[in-house]
């Protein structure tokens, strides 16, 4: 997956679900329905905010001391419901021209997501970005979830760039926490739901409303910058 990248000096990372697809809110419902399903009143809005979150994070942030089974279901049943909403997902306007305009300036582009397999291939399949692409990752590359940087750092060593080659391009807080837990720079956008105020006041360096809006301001980012 990493042998065009090999060659390529510097790179940027991207987050998947809220950053180039428009998922966060399925995300929250598929969550929510888990949660009701095992008879757990969890207000939408809390779980929306920890959509970033690696799945056992989440469900330990807003379950008191979960026993191992009750964790195994709500992630089964969250798998199961999420799956439901594929045929309604769409990317964000203009998130493949970015990742083609990332590609054509000599950047190496990794997908840094810790999505199961299955919905990371249809998270692929819809970005259809082909060759623009280098490298990617799964939850399956990664011992421990965001806001620890495990993800990242599994996509760096695919693309064999260090943390000072790259920036980070995410849409949660914990992508912000995550990128600066090993000195990476990152752009947020604020199209998976949260605000500038709070993704600047984790840390992000830059803040855009969505792929597009990046896109239009590349060569004075971070990213025109590292190319």
């Amino acid at each position: 997956m990493a042998t065009e990248a090999t060659s390529k000096k510097r790179g940027v990372l991207f987050d998947v679900d809220g950053t180039l697809i428009d998922s966060s809110y399925f995300h929250a419902m598929a969550w929510w329905q888990a949660f009701r399903r095992e008879g757990l009143d969890v207000e939408m809005s809390a779980i929306h905010r920890r959509v970033g979150m690696g799945g056992d994070r989440l469900i330990q942030s807003l379950v008191p001391e979960p026993s191992d089974d009750l964790q195994e279901n709500l992630r089964s049943s969250h798998s199961a419901v999420f799956s439901t909403f594929w045929p309604a997902l769409r990317t964000f306007e203009s998130a493949r021209d970015l990742l083609a305009a990332c590609s054509e300036a000599g950047l190496a582009v990794g997908l840094a997501s810790s999505a199961q397999d299955r919905d990371l291939e249809v998270s692929r399949r819809l970005l259809d970005a082909g060759s623009s692409i280098d490298a990617w990752t799964s939850s399956n590359d990664a011992k421990e979830s965001k806001p620890a940087p495990d993800i990242l750092e599994a996509c760096l060593e695919k693309l064999h760039l260090e943390p000072q080659d790259v920036v980070f391009v995410g849409d949660a807080v914990w992508d912000v926490k995550a990128g600066s837990a090993i000195g990476v720079p990152v752009i947020a956008l604020t199209c998976g739901g949260i605000s500038e105020a709070e993704l600047r006041d984790a840390g992000a360096a830059e803040v855009y409303d969505n792929p597009r809006h990046l896109l239009e301001n590349l060569e004075g980012s971070l990213i025109g910058k590292l190319a």
